[in-house]
């Protein structure tokens, strides 16, 4: 019976096959080292891409936020120079004889009295023109409190600046009345009214005839 060759630890070592397990055992040790950290990398980047991301939506909603109140703004702006349009050709007398009629209709209809009235302008805005109406009424206590409610209530766009009620005799009031309304300035400019006081504490119109209030055939109907 033959015995089997001995291979030391020397001719072990020199083998090829020792040499390749070796080379394969670094290179399986070199492939973990580099998969661990390319594993811890990508968790890294990952975190921090999702951070940027959730930042950019935060600074996105805000933005929407800040530019909420801008959306439309274009369209708002057209539909308030409409609507100011509008109220300018309803509301507004084109000329003087258009809120003096509208003045006296209001006289005829409450039953009050104009004993004075006057007219002037004011010093001429970006559109507007204001005008003053100074009057001196006079009537029983309900007739110049429907005159006042029905001036208020216009289509002809009036303010009542002042109201000053004096004397009252026998039931008649009599009413000091200051009122503004407005024009467009061309129209203001050839309506041939006088221009206001500035240096007057209120607006000291023109006195004019108190028929003049109420014009030939007003203020049969409204």
């Amino acid at each position: 019976m033959s015995e089997k060759p001995t291979i030391t630890l020397r001719e072990r070592l020199a083998s090829p096959f020792t040499w390749h397990v070796a080379g394969f055992s670094v290179l399986l040790l070199v492939l973990i080292v580099l998969a661990t950290r390319f594993a811890l990398d990508w968790v890294a980047i990952s975190s921090s891409s999702s951070d940027a991301y959730a930042s950019k939506q935060v600074e996105l909603k805000a933005m929407e936020m800040q530019t909420a109140p801008l959306r439309g703004l274009d369209k708002r702006v057209s539909d308030s120079r409409d609507q100011i349009k509008t109220f300018y050709a309803d509301r507004l007398p084109t000329n003087y004889s258009s809120f003096a009629i509208s003045f006296g209709d209001l006289q005829v209809k409450s039953g009050v009295h104009v004993t004075r009235i006057g007219y002037s302008q004011g010093k001429p805005g970006p559109d507007l023109t204001e005008i003053f109406i100074d009057a001196n009424l006079i009537g029983e206590y309900p007739q110049i409190m429907r005159f006042v409610n029905s001036l208020e209530r216009s289509k002809t766009f009036f303010v009542v600046r002042q109201m000053n009620l004096t004397g009252q005799q026998g039931g008649m009031v009599n009413l000091r009345l200051q009122v503004s309304t407005w024009m467009l300035n061309d129209a203001a400019a050839h309506s041939g009214l006088p221009k206001a006081n500035p240096n007057a504490p209120t607006a000291q119109p023109a006195a004019t005839p108190a028929a003049t209030a109420t014009p030939a055939g007003a203020g049969e109907g409204e």
